[in-house]
């Protein structure tokens, strides 16, 4: 499991998305989502069913995945990219990348413009090799 890193081209700061993100979650939603990635990476998919944890998305977002939690009437995600040859990208192994997260209300939806920007800090990660992440 790592988190995506910005790279200081990128932003001078280096912030880290997924982790300030958690962060800034209520303690027991940061608890739970961050419980339902070590449990993915432990036993990665397909062996991990996740049930609605854990999702692949589809459409634009296919390839990501998303771990989710509801609470308060906010729904929040984390958006993850699996790397199964992490090894030959200097993750060490398979790995989990958590990227970057979001909450919406609930009966709610995210815009074409919130997945756009998950999609391009994913491109930013994807663009380096070894890949940015938090050590």
């Amino acid at each position: 499991m790592h988190y995506f890193r910005r790279h200081r081209t990128d932003d001078s700061k280096r912030s880290v998305p997924a982790r300030d993100f958690l962060q800034n979650c209520p303690p027991e939603v940061r608890a739970h989502l961050v419980a339902v990635v070590k449990a993915v990476a432990e036993a990665p998919p397909p062996r991990f069913g996740g049930g609605l944890q854990w999702r692949a998305m589809h459409g634009e977002m296919r390839g990501w995945f998303e771990v989710r939690d509801r609470h308060g009437g906010w729904l929040y995600r984390v958006f993850c990219l699996l790397e199964r040859e992490g090894a030959a990208i200097g993750l060490g192994g398979p790995s989990v990348v958590l990227v970057t997260g979001m909450r919406k209300a609930n009966e709610s939806a995210f815009t074409k413009a919130d997945y756009a920007r998950v999609r391009a800090l994913g491109d930013e990660y994807r663009s380096r090799t070894p890949r940015s992440v938090l050590e």
